[in-house]
C-alpha cells in the first residue's frame, strides 16, 4: 500500500533532497523499512537500533495522530494515509526560568 511520507530537512540528505517520498506497507514499522530500500541510512536514523523502535527524539504522525499513542511501529496504515516524521524539539529549564550569575 502506497503511503505519502513527509520527511524534515535534516533527513532530506538521504532522500536526495525530497520533503515527500513514497513508502509501503500494513504498519509504520513495514514502511519505515520499505524507505530504508529506496533510501538506504534513513532506518538507522529513524530507529533505534538495539530496540527497532522509532528513536525517542522523533514523533511520527499517521494521519496526523502520533503513533506513540496508538501502536507504535505495530499502527496499521493503509493506501493513501499520509505519515510525517517530525523531530522533536525541547528546551529550557525544570524551574523555566534560567538565571546566570
Amino acid at each position: 500500500m502506497a503511503v505519502k511520507v513527509r520527511v524534515p530537512a535534516p533527513l532530506q540528505k538521504l532522500t536526495g533532497g525530497q520533503p515527500e517520498i513514497q513508502g509501503a506497507g500494513a504498519t509504520v514499522g513495514d514502511v519505515i523499512a520499505s524507505l530504508d530500500t529506496k533510501f538506504p541510512g534513513v532506518k538507522d536514523k529513524l530507529c533505534d537500533p538495539a530496540t527497532g523502535k522509532v528513536r525517542r527524539y522523533l514523533n511520527v504522525f499517521v494521519n496526523d495522530k502520533d503513533v506513540r499513542f496508538l501502536q507504535g511501529e505495530a499502527t496499521p496504515v493503509k493506501e493513501g494515509d499520509e505519515m510525517s516524521i517530525v523531530p522533536a524539539i525541547a528546551g529550557g529549564t525544570e524551574w523555566g526560568v534560567l538565571s546566570i550569575e
